[in-house]
């Protein structure tokens, strides 16, 4: 068992040495972003594209291992170690370090990018928030930490590493069961020996109302779902607003249970169409944005549950986005859905695809679930080791 002994009290730059290489000969063409919460990785991961200056011989070299952090959103988690294989370059104003000979370098990647001193930067960050709160790169160094010996180090990296291997392994697994769920979907939706019909045919649409000042205050105010409240496949109601809406529109645009609400249009072409059905998360009245198209199941026709899985598909294989209108923002009108192709099967034969279909998804999220329940795992374990609470053998065996 570790003795408390064996932790020496120092400071960040005690263990890590600041470096400052710069990409003259713009050798180094591979561009980092330093982000909140997933460490640094590609700049294209992020953006989507590169936003680099076309001149990089001003951007810093990360080397694998190295450590850099955004001193305007430090305070928050901007901290990140490079894990790839090559080098690779970053913005001019990220503060780069290296660990020192004699410490086991992806433990103080793991230190700093579990948070733990998140609360020290945070605490001598100056500035207010409306200029943005910067960190100093003496704070940086002179923030306290514990350090153990080399062998204790190369222990708890063996031990979160083995738990990060489930997580990747997790990962892999719900992301290949997503896939076979996406091609089965499809498979059933776009299966030209059953009848094709207009969607107009099958679901009910409807828009919700445009949201204007007159309608911030009255007697009904009401909670409204817009397209910042749908993901894929989910909602997201942290963040649920109201306004007014009259008895009358409260009948007309509020939810029932098993509506499915579309993201009418974006900016970004992954948002348009994505869908979510509504399971009476909320109390009623719960109406609409007309940021979103609402599709309803014709009674007798179909059931909320194809609504949505037809719907998924439709976003998945980009038919959403192949209706919709605009330039630089793409919108789905209630007009074109409706011209929308649907393959429509009888009633029995759209519970069996529901049952199917969903018991591939319920396979999936909980996957994802497991993967999730790891992370806390992981956090907790990595705090436990560092204050140690808990002792390093019992942690392995655990894992």
């Amino acid at each position: 068992m570790t003795k408390l002994t064996e932790w020496e009290p120092g400071t960040l730059d005690d263990v890590l040495e600041h470096v400052d290489v710069r990409n003259q000969d713009r050798e180094v063409d591979l561009v980092l972003s330093v982000t909140e919460g997933r460490g640094i990785v590609p700049q294209s991961q992020v953006f989507n594209k590169r936003i680099a200056t076309e001149d990089t011989s001003k951007y810093k070299v990360l080397q694998p291992l190295d450590i850099a952090w955004n001193p305007y959103l430090l305070w928050t988690g901007a901290i990140g170690q490079w894990l790839g294989d090559t080098a690779g370059i970053t913005s001019p104003v990220y503060p780069v370090f290296r660990v020192r000979k004699g410490q086991n370098a992806r433990f103080w990647g793991l230190v700093l990018e579990g948070g733990v001193l998140t609360p020290y930067f945070g605490s001598r960050a100056v500035g207010s928030i409306a200029r943005r709160r910067r960190t100093t790169t003496p704070v940086f160094k002179e923030a306290p930490t514990s350090i153990p010996p080399l062998p204790v180090q190369e222990r708890i990296v063996e031990v979160i590493s083995a738990v990060d291997d489930q997580i990747t392994a997790l990962h892999a697994e719900a992301g290949g069961l997503a896939e076979v769920l996406r091609r089965r979907r499809a498979d059933l939706f776009t299966d030209d020996s059953v009848e094709a019909v207009r969607a107009e045919h099958v679901f009910d649409f409807s828009t919700g109302v445009r949201r204007t000042p007159d309608r911030a205050t009255g007697p009904y105010m009401t909670p409204y779902l817009r397209s910042a409240n749908v993901g894929y496949g989910t909602l997201d109601l942290s963040d649920v607003l109201e306004m007014n809406y009259d008895p009358v529109e409260r009948e007309k645009f509020g939810l029932r249970y098993g509506d499915v609400v579309v993201s009418e249009g974006s900016a970004s072409a992954n948002a348009v169409g994505m869908p979510a059905m509504w399971r009476d998360e909320l109390p009623g009245p719960v109406c609409t944005q007309m940021t979103l198209l609402r599709l309803r199941a014709l009674e007798g026709v179909c059931i909320p549950e194809f609504v949505f899985h037809w719907s998924m598909w439709a976003y998945e294989s980009r038919a959403f986005l192949d209706v919709a209108g605009g330039t630089n923002i793409k919108h789905i009108s209630a007009k074109r859905a409706k011209g929308m192709t649907v393959r429509l099967p009888s009633l029995d034969r759209q519970r069996e695809m529901v049952i199917e279909l969903d018991a591939m998804e319920s396979v999936v999220k909980a996957t994802r679930a497991e993967a999730a329940r790891l992370r806390d795992v992981r956090a907790g374990l990595m705090a436990g080791l560092l204050d140690r609470t808990i002792e390093i053998e019992s942690a392995k065996l655990e894992v």
